[in-house]
């Protein structure tokens, strides 16, 4: 799941990018050394850094992320399970008569299934799997049933339906929305540094409506205010703060397992009857 600090992040990397266009061990957009970092900024080491511009001791323009107080719920858009990722299944099954055969490579995540016209068999795949052994585990579950390296054999009388395997995947689900005020604060020497810094961050926030977030899900950001502020205590500190809310879900995922036998009933009756006359189960 996605937290606060993916959403920090996020936007972090996106000033980033705007900031280094060509990567930060390329000068920056506007030739001034600059940081970005989530969070608030040392004091004593942005003075420093500030001061570095006038008495030769290296400057650096600090761009911080911080989250304000403020957060509040907003309903979440669905709880519905929605796949996430799926393991395709490595494990192969070929029928040939009464034989079944077992091919590909045995590993984990995924499960095979026997399906019979009266009853289905189905085995997980283990870490220390081998195709032999995962015919040996199903000559065991199924009656009448023997293994021969990884060739499977059913009973004369039984009727294969399907031989199948299926992978396992992941769930995710939304279960929380939260929206919080994100304060990107820009830190500089000068008022010209700092407004060409925000001549390349403005644009880039105003345009970037979501963020992608590590859970694949996705935060928004939604423009609030922003002011600046000249310190006069601090000769050299020139500071603008541009506030967004940030709006992103709390996740919960699972794993989920490929669908590789369906179960029917089916209920014969008479027309008028108040109970069916009997069920049918089918297996496919």
């Amino acid at each position: 799941m996605a937290d606060l600090t993916d959403a920090l992040n996020a936007v972090v990397g996106l000033l980033a990018q705007a900031i280094y266009p060509n990567g930060t061990a390329q000068p920056s957009a506007t030739g001034d050394p600059v940081v970005i970092y989530p969070g608030w900024p040392q004091a004593s080491q942005l003075d420093k850094d500030l001061a570095g511009f006038s008495n030769g001791q290296g400057g650096r323009v600090h761009i911080t992320v911080f989250p304000l107080t403020g957060e509040t719920l907003v309903p979440a858009y669905s709880n519905a399970w929605t796949p996430l990722s799926q393991q395709a299944a490595t494990v192969t099954l070929s029928v040939a008569g009464q034989n079944v055969t077992l091919g590909g490579v045995a590993a984990i995540n995924q499960v095979v299934a026997i399906v019979l016209s009266t009853q289905a068999f189905t085995y997980a795949v283990q870490a220390s799997d081998t195709l032999t052994s995962i015919a040996t585990a199903l000559a065991a579950i199924i009656p009448g049933a023997t293994s021969s390296g990884p060739v499977l054999t059913l009973p004369a009388g039984a009727k294969i339906v399907a031989a199948r395997a299926g992978g396992i995947g992941t769930m995710q689900r939304e279960v929380q929305r939260r929206k919080r005020p994100v304060q990107v604060t820009i830190w500089a020497d000068t008022p010209d540094r700092r407004s060409a810094i925000a001549r390349l961050i403005d644009p880039i926030l105003a345009a970037a409506e979501r963020v992608d977030l590590p859970d694949l899900t996705s935060a928004r950001l939604v423009y609030q205010t922003s002011h600046e502020i000249d310190a006069t205590q601090k000769s050299n500190l020139y500071r603008r703060d541009i506030i967004y809310t940030a709006e992103y879900a709390v996740t919960q995922t699972s794993n989920a397992t490929q669908v590789v036998v369906a179960q029917e009933n089916i209920a014969v009756a008479v027309a008028g009857a108040t109970s069916p006359a009997g069920i049918k189960t089918i297996f496919q």
